[in-house]
């Protein structure tokens, strides 16, 4: 027994800290685009990109990917598109830097569907190893996975600032102040050439972020257990042009469940509020008033706020349930929203730029372990079509926040995010009440491992057992 717990708490640890070592490169990064490349908005449309082409892939490769090379080797696969964009920005242009977002989003969604099947698969397992519900250890896989992921914040932004603090001869424009916070339109703001750091700096930066997006595809590689080996083989073994269809459309057959129609606000809120904090108030409160060196800072308050809780939320929400804490973030998200919205950010008021982000953190921890958690639970016998459900829905928020960053005023954001948070609870709560009703049954040991589309040949009892044992050795 003993064995098969460390096994599977070896395996969430890899998977965790495997993706902080790739998000302390990309997490970093993205901070730091809205200012970095803001000529021409060119920063935050590559961030669209992304996103844009991270709903392309959810379409149809996260089911494909994961059924034919397994969950370790789509994760493998998935972080090598991550350390290309740091590539592209070597060069910043538009040529280089929308290929290299583009790949980059391509890889996405596989990348992030692959780590929550995963993730389900183990808590799923051990629950009936030792008789525990599957739905109380897959919160506790989160929690663990997003308090590691999370910290990432810390380590990259950290990198970014004592880097760019180097440079002495960064200033903000007393001008500029005017311009900063919710005051904030397109036309009368830009980042002036004298907050940026000299571009030998910006060069380390990167040197060091693809350094480190290596080694995070190195370690799972070697250390991370290939549980859904034998499942990956044989539907390789079974498919056909038949399965191929039906696994290009399973994302799409999802969306006939009313429960995730209803959920699709929800995800789609998590784009809107991450979006806004890593493009809006990075650039239109932070350097716009202290500096593009005080970014990742700010993002590392952030961070260790959003480790911590969501460390703490993953096991809370056992006690608690899932509606208060959701409940907890909404009301969060509103204090912050109506407090940007009146602030006048001052170089005087430091203290006051590192409250938000850590409110933020706080909140954006509810969002992203337990909206992960609802969906492994909702649709675990659709665990691969669910989760890419769950990446082109938040990334289609990411793309209309990123896209109209660059045409409409600061205030004008507020609103619509303080909107969009509005119908999220609304819908939110309806699906708790419909859960409530009518309880979602507990997936059957068997199910655990039997594949989703229909065309796979069903596996025996024995070929279910010498699975079972593969997984435990």
């Amino acid at each position: 027994m003993k064995k098969i717990m460390s096994r599977t708490s070896k395996n969430v640890l890899v998977v965790s800290f495997g993706f902080l070592l790739l998000f302390t490169a990309y997490g970093g990064l993205q901070s730091l685009q809205s200012s970095l490349n803001a000529e021409n908005g060119m920063g935050v449309i590559s961030l669209s990109v992304i996103y844009g082409a991270i709903i392309l892939s959810s379409m149809f490769l996260p089911p494909i990917m994961i059924k034919n090379l397994g969950c370790k080797w789509t994760i493998v696969l998935s972080m090598g598109c991550y350390v290309a964009y740091s590539f592209g920005n070597l060069a910043p242009g538009w040529p280089s830097l929308m290929t290299t977002s583009a790949i980059l989003g391509m890889g996405g969604s596989p990348l992030w569907s692959a780590k929550c099947t995963y993730l389900t698969i183990s808590g799923n397992r051990r629950g009936q190893k030792i008789n525990k519900k599957g739905q109380d250890l897959i919160n506790q896989y989160f929690g663990i996975f997003f308090f590691i992921f999370q910290s990432s914040a810390v380590w990259g932004n950290l990198m970014s600032s004592l880097i760019f603090g180097q440079d002495t001869s960064i200033e903000v424009p007393e001008e500029n102040l005017q311009y900063c916070g919710a005051t904030s339109c397109v036309e009368n703001f830009t980042v002036a050439n004298s907050t940026l750091p000299a571009r030998y700096l910006v060069n380390t930066l990167l040197g060091c972020y693809i350094g480190v997006g290596v080694l995070a595809i190195i370690f799972v590689a070697v250390f991370l257990d290939n549980i859904d080996r034998d499942l990956a083989r044989e539907f390789r073994k079974n498919k056909g042009n038949e399965s191929f269809c039906s696994t290009f459309l399973a994302t799409f057959k999802l969306l006939r469940d009313p429960r995730l129609l209803l959920l699709i606000p929800l995800t789609m809120y998590s784009g809107f509020e991450q979006s806004f904090l890593s493009g809006e108030y990075t650039k239109n409160y932070v350097t716009c008033a202290i500096g593009i060196h005080y970014v990742g800072f700010v993002m590392i308050c952030f961070g260790a706020s959003n480790s911590l809780c969501s460390f703490a939320f993953g096991r809370l929400a056992q006690y608690t349930g899932r509606i208060a804490l959701f409940c907890l973030a909404a009301v969060t998200n509103l204090g912050c929203f109506l407090g940007l919205l009146f602030w006048e950010p001052h170089p005087d008021q430091l203290g006051v730029f590192f409250v938000f982000p850590a409110l933020w953190g706080m909140a954006d921890a509810v969002w992203q372990t337990q909206t992960n958690a609802l969906y492994g639970i909702l649709f675990a016998e659709h665990k691969e079509a669910a989760f890419a459900n769950y990446r082109m829905w938040e990334s289609l928020g990411f793309v209309i926040a990123f896209a109209y960053s660059t045409f409409i005023c600061l205030s004008t954001k507020i609103y619509v995010a303080l909107a969009v948070l509005a119908l999220t609870m609304v819908t939110y709560l309806y699906v708790e009440y419909n859960e409530y009703k009518h309880p979602t049954p507990q997936v059957a040991p068997e199910d655990f491992h039997k594949p989703e589309m229909a065309d796979i040949k069903e596996i025996t009892a024995k070929d279910e057992k010498d699975i079972i044992a593969q997984t435990q050795l």
